[in-house]
């Protein structure tokens, strides 16, 4: 992925442009069509997802409690170790999400640890 894509997300903008350029080697550019259930209350959590554009309605225990839209993001919390997602996430037309698995997360703690930390505090920050 360009590393220049990540600017269109606050939670990665406000990285270096080094930071950037190992992250774009982990991050996918996904669209997904409106209905497309992102997340599932009670599923195993893999992935982060950041919306760079669409809408997302989240649910808990079935009952609507936000919708997210472009800047947004979910399932940080699968990355960094929680192992249950916390709600359901429904798209509510087409979306263009950016995600990081939880797989890609530990490559980098591996191989960039700094990228990581990075990361996380950008997480921290924004919750």
């Amino acid at each position: 992925m360009d590393p220049a894509t990540l600017d269109e997300a606050p939670l990665f903008a406000p990285l270096p442009a080094d930071t950037k350029q190992e992250l774009a080697e982990h991050v996918n550019d996904v669209v997904v069509d409106s209905g497309k259930h992102l997340v599932d209350q009670g599923d195993p959590a893999y992935n982060l997802f950041v919306i760079l554009k669409g809408r997302a309605e989240v649910y808990r225990a079935g009952e609507s409690v936000a919708e997210l839209g472009p800047g947004d993001f979910f399932g940080e919390m699968g990355t960094v170790g929680e192992t249950e997602r916390s709600a359901t996430v429904v798209s509510k037309g087409q979306m263009r999400l950016l995600t990081l698995s939880t797989r890609d997360v530990q490559r980098l703690k591996e191989k960039a640890p700094d990228v990581l930390e990075e990361l996380e505090r950008a997480i921290e920050e924004r919750s």
